[in-house]
């Protein structure tokens, strides 16, 4: 049997019993939309923040709980390996049992399992109740955005959707500030235990003002083994690009779970056609705007995520910062992102996405042009620009991606829309890292040797030279205890070099990504079914 759903592609003209220009009118606090977005944003904020605050912590929590280097990495690989996995079905979930119900539950979880790790006195328990964040963060996330949809009106939901991306960038660009500032003057616990009272808040705000929305044909079935094969091929696919800095691209390892992945998608989408219910209803990428704003969001997330993961190895390692500083350093590109996406919501309900989205693909591309051009002794005011011209060129995309693929859905699906946005969003930042990442180790790998020669200094054997070379990928220069300070000075100023050239290389490719993100962004267009959710029932 063949899945049902058919995706609506009449104008909002052509509807005119679709929705009214504003939302049903709420009695008192509950259900009214600044509100609403208001309380999702503080539940959408711990999320977002978790993801990056951790990383300053690492090192606390390694000599603390006496953790090896890749126990410390599960600390944060085991956190977005779970978000990744479930963001999609969690949507489901929300679309089933009402997205307020799915937020709530997202929140008190999310805040308990936080709790549960400051208070954690091991490795392994810290690493579990990781994974249990990531999980409840999925809940709340596409919940966040399905009660956004059913609340706003058209016409408000870009801006709605503006501020929402905007505590997103900000919350994800601050974490190491708020992170650093923490472990330095309370302890590594306290990154964890501050979700607590934002937890405890935001549960307390959306018991109050949250109402229920549920479009009248949501699904009233679950599609088991779709969950299972899709969370399986998710699973395989993050693990392979979560692994393949440590395997290698060329390993077996590497490319059996990305042949496992392409087997689970591939049963994934034929169960897909045969289910009443399916989970994603294949009819929704028969949309090119939704499938375009898919490929948009994961391709942002690669030139952004893998760009901005070098930016902070070479903020404290090669102009020596410290984790606090180097946040400092990176307010421009927050600020111009909590500034950018409020304008970006409003420019995109007057003109429509296509036009800011391929500006701001194209904004993207010039600012990671721009940063690999720094070099080991680039001022901060140069740094500056081209932080700033990168959240100025992310914003319109934050937020324009994200009504692109939730304003393309029918109402009924959501939640589902948000898995969507978010998942892509996650394989994208993974995916970036992990190109990127094998760019730079590229890179290094080729050029150390004759750069290290060129020095003048002695030869190292094939071992230490592969240990060199990672040490440089980070931006740390492989000085020997005891080593005489000129030539101690010289192996700085190459491992700084030699980083500096592998972050330009992949700073150019996350250019490249960019540039061909604009042609992806002109195949966007307005949500055909935005309209539907000011009209939706409230339970």
């Amino acid at each position: 049997m063949t899945s049902q759903t058919t995706i609506d592609t009449t104008g909002p003209g052509d509807k005119a019993s679709a929705a009214t220009s504003e939302p049903t009118p709420a009695a008192g606090l509950r259900g009214h939309p600044w509100l609403t977005l208001l309380t999702v944003a503080v539940g959408v904020m711990m999320v977002a923040l978790d993801g990056t605050i951790v990383a300053i912590a690492n090192p606390a929590i390694g000599r603390d709980l006496h953790a090896s280097w890749a126990q410390l990495q599960w600390i944060t690989n085991a956190y977005f390996l779970a978000l990744a996995v479930s963001l999609i079905t969690a949507g489901k979930l929300g679309d089933r049992f009402g997205h307020r119900q799915t937020f709530l539950i997202g929140v008190t979880g999310f805040a308990t399992a936080s709790g549960a790790i400051g208070l954690s006195n091991s490795i392994a328990a810290v690493v579990t109740f990781r994974v249990f964040q990531g999980l409840f963060g999925a809940l709340l996330m596409p919940a966040a955005l399905g009660l956004l949809r059913a609340t706003f009106p058209a016409e408000k939901l870009n801006m709605a959707i503006g501020i929402w991306g905007m505590v997103i960038g900000a919350s994800t660009a601050g974490g190491p500030i708020l992170g650093g500032v923490l472990v330095e003057h309370v302890n590594w616990q306290s990154v964890f235990f501050v979700n607590v009272p934002v937890g405890a808040l935001a549960l307390l705000m959306g018991s109050l003002i949250l109402r229920d929305h549920r479009a009248q044909n949501a699904p009233r079935s679950f599609d088991i083994l779709g969950i299972v094969l899709l969370s399986g091929a998710m699973f395989c696919l993050v693990w392979a690009l979560i692994k393949a800095p440590a395997w290698g691209w060329g390993d077996g390892r590497t490319w059996l779970f990305v042949v496992v992945s392409v087997v689970g998608f591939a049963l994934f989408s034929f169960w897909e056609t045969r289910v009443r219910e399916p989970l994603i209803p294949l009819a929704l990428f028969r949309s090119v705007p939704l499938s375009a704003g898919v490929v948009l969001m994961v391709l942002m997330a690669i030139a952004f995520m893998g760009g901005l993961f070098f930016v902070t190895f070479y903020l404290q390692n090669v102009h020596g910062m410290s984790p606090i500083d180097a946040g400092l350093h990176l307010l421009p590109l927050t600020g111009m992102m909590i500034v950018g996406s409020p304008l970006a919501g409003a420019m995109i309900t007057k003109l429509g996405p296509r036009v800011p989205l391929a500006g701001g693909m194209a904004v993207t591309a010039i600012a990671m042009y721009g940063m690999s051009t720094l070099e080991e002794n680039t001022g901060s005011g140069v740094m500056s620009v081209w932080f700033a011209l990168l959240g100025l060129g992310l914003a319109p995309v934050m937020v324009g991606a994200t009504e692109v693929i939730v304003g393309n859905a029918p109402m009924e699906l959501s939640g589902v829309a948000g898995g969507l946005q978010q998942a892509a969003m996650q394989i994208g930042g993974s995916l970036g890292t992990a190109v990127l990442g094998a760019v730079m180790a590229s890179k290094v790998d080729s050029t150390l040797a004759d750069n290290w020669a060129g020095a003048g200094l002695p030869k190292l054997p094939p071992r230490q030279l592969h240990q060199a070379a990672e040490a440089v990928q980070q931006g740390v220069a492989p000085v020997a205890k005891g080593t005489p300070e000129p030539v101690a000075a010289k192996i700085t100023e190459v491992a700084h070099h030699t980083f500096v050239s592998g972050m330009s290389l992949a700073s150019l490719v996350a250019a490249g990504v960019a540039a061909v993100a604009v042609l992806v962004a002109l195949l966007t267009k307005r949500g055909a079914n935005a309209e539907a959710g000011a009209g939706v029932g409230h339970i």
